[in-house]
């Protein structure tokens, strides 16, 4: 048996390749929309790929499940679970089979059976694997999805939270209860493969080790020490994160089906100044460089999202999918930022733009904001001289902050201008500085001119003494 292991650290996404080396095929479990990375491996391997699978309909990245089917003719193995509201609609004219609780499908001499494990969504299903081309005669692992994590569990509240389907938590609660029932029943042995790590907004407590086993989490995840459910459901929906913008879009994408890469249309450059002085009047266009070098001189009206391991993700939150969106970077990057922008469903990414140029070209007018530390600005705050806007999550916040600040998480800032201020500097801040900074870009694309930024956030703020509560 081949297993693979493939990481997408800007989603915090795990999918596998999962091959029989016996008969030369091999499956993709919640595969990725960028398909290279497994047919490398692949043809590496020596193995093909005939067939792919998911443990639920996703809702923090574009599945790569369609593009297989229909570009690749794999077969795909798809939940029937969930009941009619969590059907793919993609399915027909394509290779499929729909799965249920018990089923089994093989792959060469692989076994898979089917798991229905509710709770994180209503169609999420598990796989246990036996590998019949060795000794075994049982499953040696079970790909979890979103169901078990290391050290922690699949939320229940992104359907009501972030799709507006009211009553879901408590009912998801309690269906993940269910499930857990039945991981407890499993053996220790088993090996445990989630698909997401430490840094996904599908959990609040994920480990960064990339896999576990049963009795491990049995003994040290905090969710499988419950035995009373009431008291298990409160802890559950306790402290989870707030779910990005684009979780409600990916959920529906990846439901009808996302579009297929070779039906998108081409990303250019946009080489002409005066077409980037047109497109700043009425278009959005997000810079990726790093915010120390955005804060020294930017183009005025631009957004900063620097192209890092949170790139997708704040992309997700606060770029308007309903727009064509440009990207301000070097051209170094434009592959990547293209595929970061495209597993998250940014399809309409209308062009590129040469930061270098740009700023070489002496035809814009930049603006800069300031990066004060906590010892500089302390008095001002105090004085309330200062408007602070605290852009953490709620649970950082709650957990403590600096007095008179208000609290709007950064993902839902450019929805709440209007909240704002506007007779006074705004001093943003965050844990550490990074976050506010995009915060300031955000308040300084739409008109508020007098920005700071908190320099070593809320962190350097206690180190240095300062009044907090």
């Amino acid at each position: 048996m081949l297993l693979r292991y493939f990481y997408d650290e800007k989603l915090a996404h795990a999918s596998y390749l999962v091959g029989c080396q016996k008969t030369g095929e091999a499956i993709v479990i919640d595969p990725s929309r960028n398909l290279e990375p497994y047919f490398q491996v692949a043809k590496a391997e020596g193995v093909t790929i005939v067939a792919a699978t998911e443990t639920h309909i996703h809702a923090d990245f574009v599945s790569g499940a369609r593009e297989l089917g229909a570009t690749h003719t794999a077969k795909l193995f798809l939940s029937d679970e969930g009941g009619d509201d969590w059907k793919y609609q993609y399915a027909e004219g394509l290779n499929h089979q729909f799965v249920h609780d018990g089923d089994q499908f093989s792959i060469g001499n692989l076994i898979f059976e089917v798991m229905h494990t509710p709770g994180h969504t209503p169609e999420s299903i598990s796989f246990l694997l036996t590998d019949r081309g060795g000794s075994a005669d049982r499953p040696i692992g079970i790909f979890t999805g979103d169901f078990v994590f290391v050290g922690d569990i699949g939320r229940p509240d992104l359907l009501e939270k972030a799709a507006g389907i009211k009553g879901t938590s408590e009912a998801g609660a309690r269906e993940m209860f269910k499930s857990l029932l039945k991981f407890k029943q499993l053996p220790d042995y088993l090996q445990v493969w989630p698909a997401h790590g430490a840094g996904s907004a599908c959990g609040k407590a994920l480990g960064a080790v990339p896999s576990t086993t049963v009795g491990y989490e049995k003994l040290f995840n905090w969710a499988l020490s419950y035995t009373n459910e009431e008291e298990f459901i409160q802890a559950l929906l306790d402290g989870q994160p707030e779910p990005p913008n684009y979780f409600a879009v990916m959920k529906r994408v990846n439901k009808e089906g996302p579009a297929l890469l070779k039906d998108l249309p081409v990303v250019t450059e946009v080489t002409s100044m005066e077409k980037v002085k047109e497109l700043l009047e009425n278009r959005q266009i997000v810079d990726t460089r790093p915010s120390k070098e955005f804060a020294k001189g930017h183009v005025e009206g631009t957004l900063n999202i620097p192209f890092n391991k949170s790139f997708a993700n704040w992309a997700g939150w606060i770029v308007d999918y309903e727009r064509p969106v440009y990207f301000l970077t070097n051209p170094d990057e434009r592959d990547e930022i293209l595929k970061a922008a495209r597993s998250v469903g940014i399809d309409q990414m209308a062009g590129f733009i040469n930061s270098d140029k740009v700023f070489r070209s002496g035809e814009f007018a930049l603006e800069t904001y300031a990066e004060v530390t906590p010892l500089e600005i302390a008095k001002s705050v105090e004085n309330e001289e200062v408007y602070v806007i605290d852009v953490r999550n709620l649970t950082e916040w709650q957990e403590g902050h600096i007095q008179n600040a208000q609290h709007i998480m950064l993902g839902t800032l450019s929805g709440r201008l209007d909240e704002i201020a506007k007779d006074k500097p705004v001093l943003v801040q965050c844990r550490s500085g990074a976050r506010s900074a995009i915060g300031a870009s955000i308040l300084q694309a739409n008109g508020f001119k007098q920005v700071q930024n908190l320099s070593g956030g809320f962190v350097q703020w206690q180190k240095d003494g300062q009044a907090f509560e």
